[in-house]
């Protein structure tokens, strides 16, 4: 409506929706070394992500072949938990140059 009386309306401003951190899927990358056995991969992805054995030995198979793989997507918060799990699992006891856990990436 406009003439006597009327206000204007107001100028919105427009801003640029950017997506939130948290918006997924959120992937978390195990990437391939030479200090850590199928074992250790196996076993870490069975408790890290409890993953029955033969999905995991099927991870464990990606990684070494293909150098990577991904063990889990999904959103933020749960994704970092697998993540740092991985990072905080420890050396491969059966490896005397295992001297720390894989290396695992969060991307998305």
């Amino acid at each position: 409506m406009t003439g006597a009386g009327a206000s204007q309306p107001s100028i919105l401003e427009e801003t640029e929706v950017r997506p939130r951190r948290s918006d997924g899927p959120w992937k978390v990358v195990l990437w391939d070394d030479d200090f850590h056995t199928y074992e250790y991969v196996i076993e870490m992805l069975m408790d890290v992500c409890q993953m029955p054995w033969e999905k995991a030995f099927q991870h464990a198979v990606e990684v070494d072949t293909r150098k990577k793989t991904i063990v889990f997507s999904g959103e933020l918060e749960h994704a970092e938990f697998v993540h740092e799990r991985i990072l905080n699992y420890g050396p491969d006891p059966r490896m005397g140059s295992s001297k720390g856990s894989m290396t695992a990436t969060l991307e998305q």
